[in-house]
């Protein structure tokens, strides 16, 4: 939200009633919205259409995706002065461990220290991080959503030590995180909607009205456990791109063409940013919203068009194959990214794409950074197949 705010600041820089995700007109679904929006209902993943029924003065932009990975890479940045264990969750989520540090900080309340982080990310990038501690992932996660102005909070919630099980029975179940929609109404079934309600039975009741495993899960996240350690890694970035279609398509080279445009975009964002990747996926949203994605990892890193998309179109076909509906949805998705090698290095290498398609690439590239990204483009996308 801050980054579209701050990339177009003509527009959804001056929107209080702000959907970020795609236009009006697109059928996709709201990466993010202000506050002032949230309060007519409108939430993350709720497709644009039904958003703007609930609230019709919204303006909507499309997500800035490359700014956002730059600012994500920024922020990390900034905490890695605080602790050298860093784990990325997503382009905007990061777990910190502090431990070991208290001496560091003069053994400061955890709370100043989290006020410092924010104010130094916000000198470095202009942008404010709500930030919630815990003695684990689970309290620490949940603590952050109590930070969040949306909630009341002030930009930081810290849950002190032995304060999880008082914490624990103010919040919801669904506050609980992984506990999704169709979760929330079996437990509502049952008369379970807070965690104060579920402390009232034992592990062997909720093992009478849903499976073992998933019993001890939810009565361990009720009780503030959770053992997973703050790995010291950065997030697997990936690089994506996908359409959703103004009408439900049906017919495979019509779907095929829109993939196209879409490796020809990520294939020169991958190369713009110096990079290449090893694993293609290809994902579609069916017209009765099934969503299914297929990957495949290459020997070697790619970066040309022709050996993305040959693998995007296989992906494709596999895809259409076991499932032949009207589509609403495909996208792509590059990972397993690491710095492009030279033409020498490559050379050397079982590579699925050949020093020439690579030579294409880079002069395509030089043309549009000359004449403009749609000075020039392959044949299938500036006309149907006859």
């Amino acid at each position: 939200m801050a980054v579209a705010r701050a990339v177009d600041p003509a527009v959804a820089g001056k929107a209080a009633l702000l959907i970020v995700g795609g236009s009006r007109e697109s059928r996709g679904v709201v990466c993010s919205a202000s506050y002032e929006t949230r309060k007519f209902g409108v939430r993350s993943a709720m497709p644009i259409a039904r958003a703007l029924r609930l609230c019709p003065q919204a303006v909507c932009v499309p997500v800035p995706f490359k700014e956002c990975w730059k600012k994500s890479a920024e922020i990390r940045e900034v905490l890695q002065e605080f602790s050298p264990v860093v784990e990325g969750a997503s382009v905007d989520e990061w777990y910190i461990d502090l431990t070991g540090t208290e001496g560091v900080y003069h053994h400061e309340p955890l709370a100043a220290t989290a006020q410092r982080i924010r104010t130094r990310v916000q000198q470095q990038t202009g942008l404010t991080l709500s930030i919630g501690g815990g003695t684990n992932k689970l309290i620490a996660k949940m603590a952050v959503d109590r930070a969040k102005p949306s909630r009341d909070g002030n930009g930081v919630t810290i849950i002190e030590p032995g304060a999880e099980a008082a914490f624990l029975r103010t919040c919801a179940l669904a506050d609980i995180p992984l506990v999704g929609p169709k979760f929330q109404q079996r437990l509502a079934a049952r008369g379970l909607v807070t965690v104060e309600d579920l402390l009232r039975y034992d592990l062997a009741m909720l093992q009478r009205w849903m499976s073992k495993r998933e019993a001890a899960w939810l009565w361990n996240r009720a009780h503030g456990v959770d053992d997973g350690d703050v790995a010291h890694r950065a997030m697997n970035r990936g690089l994506s791109r996908d359409e959703t279609f103004g009408r439900d398509m049906n017919d495979d080279a019509d779907i095929e063409r829109e993939l196209l445009r879409l490796v020809t975009r990520a294939a020169a964002d991958l190369r713009g940013d110096g990079l290449a990747a090893r694993t293609v996926a290809v994902r579609l949203r069916d017209s009765d919203f099934r969503t299914r994605a297929t990957q495949r990892t290459l020997p070697e890193p790619v970066v040309s068009d022709r050996a993305i998309l040959r693998v995007a179109r296989e992906l494709l076909g596999k895809l259409r194959e076991a499932r032949r509906v009207p589509a609403r949805l495909v996208g792509v998705r590059l990972s397993g990214l690491a710095k492009a090698m030279s033409a020498d290095q490559i050379a050397l290498l079982d590579s699925d794409e050949t020093e020439r398609d690579r030579g294409l690439a880079r002069a395509i590239d030089r043309v549009r950074g000359k004449y403009g990204p749609q000075s020039i483009l392959p044949g299938g996308i500036t006309s149907p197949p006859t």
